[in-house]
């Protein structure tokens, strides 16, 4: 059985004992939250919109954490203009406890 989640626009295929980085959460670690399927596939068949509107997907938040770091460097060519940065993405590891239609 898996589910497909919604969470800060972006879906993930998910099913149960997985652990999934999703966008950050205002979770504490240890919390359950819930997500809302998009889609949930078991052995009975595939249900999609209307059929999957009441799926609920439980979770326990793991860690709150950041991505490794990516450098964003920017420049002109024969301008001397040169724009060095990094960035690290926050995130939340969660793991799916449970799949709920």
């Amino acid at each position: 059985m898996y589910a497909i989640i919604e969470n800060g626009s972006k879906q993930y295929k998910v099913s149960e004992g997985d652990v999934v980085r999703v966008e950050k959460l205002k979770a504490e670690v240890g919390e359950e939250v819930t997500f809302n399927a998009v889609l949930v596939a078991d052995d009975g068949g595939v249900k999609v919109g209307k059929e999957a509107e009441g799926a609920k997907v439980t979770a326990k938040v793991e860690a709150q954490d950041k991505y490794k770091k990516i450098i964003v460097f920017k420049y002109k060519s024969k301008k001397n203009e040169r724009k060095k940065q990094g960035h690290r993405q926050p995130f939340t590891a969660v793991k799916i406890e449970k799949i709920s239609l």
